[in-house]
């Protein structure tokens, strides 16, 4: 069986392919809209709190202090793009604990599709903050000589988010794969949880990279 879920193929029919990538893209998907439609329906206000809840609040204003502190702007704004990219890839990598699941990150089409998202977001936020002419005189600073690598710059990083994610991903599960075959079965586990620890650094990584490079396009608003 194939590590990568891109090379699994469940259905194809003419340019239509169904592959594992999407299958447990779909599947997280559906239960973090799950996980929301539990968590809206038990919010209180007043009164007793649930766990759920409680959770979901804390998580909240975790990430919303980090964007705070890294941006030093208005967090509302970024709040909801930077804290699904956050739940997307920490959800993801968590489900792998679950037999059978592979995790969507572990494919290069899932986090280059991440990246994307980020690399349309600088330009929208940046533009949206400054304006189109502000925008894009960053790319001639400190001389209008410097726009090609400027512009080279751009798609370099997010390449570099792309590669970081699915690397880390990948390498684990290879590691844990190799592991099954040559030793018994205490040690996978132990790296399987090490596993599920990279990916929520790199989960927090993602975001804060993502943070970062939004606040870079929309600075001196």
């Amino acid at each position: 069986m194939s590590i990568d879920p891109s090379d699994i193929i469940y259905f194809e029919w003419h340019f239509v392919r169904i592959t594992a990538t999407l299958v447990y893209t779909w599947i997280t998907l559906a239960v973090l809209i799950i996980i929301t439609l539990f968590v809206r329906m038990g919010i209180q206000r007043k009164g007793k709190l649930s766990k759920i809840q409680n959770v979901s609040e804390a998580l909240l204003i975790v990430i919303d202090k980090q964007i705070k502190e890294i941006s030093q702007q208005d967090s509302s704004r970024y709040l909801p793009f930077v804290g699904t990219l956050f739940i997307f890839i920490f959800a993801a990598n968590i489900l792998s604990i679950i037999p059978g699941f592979i995790s969507p990150t572990g494919s290069l089409n899932t986090t280059i599709a991440l990246a994307l998202c980020v690399f349309f977001a600088i330009p929208a936020y940046g533009i949206a903050s400054r304006g189109v002419k502000e925008y894009l005189k960053e790319y001639t600073k400190p001389s209008v000589l410097m726009l090609p690598f400027n512009i080279i710059g751009e798609f370099s990083r997010i390449i570099s988010l792309a590669v970081r994610l699915y690397g880390n991903v990948m390498s684990s599960s290879i590691i844990v794969a190799i592991l099954l075959g040559v030793i018994p079965l205490f040690f996978p586990a132990v790296i399987q949880m090490l596993g599920l620890l990279t990916g929520t650094i790199q989960a927090y990584i993602f975001s804060i990279l993502a943070i970062v490079y939004i606040a870079a396009a929309t600075k001196g608003k």
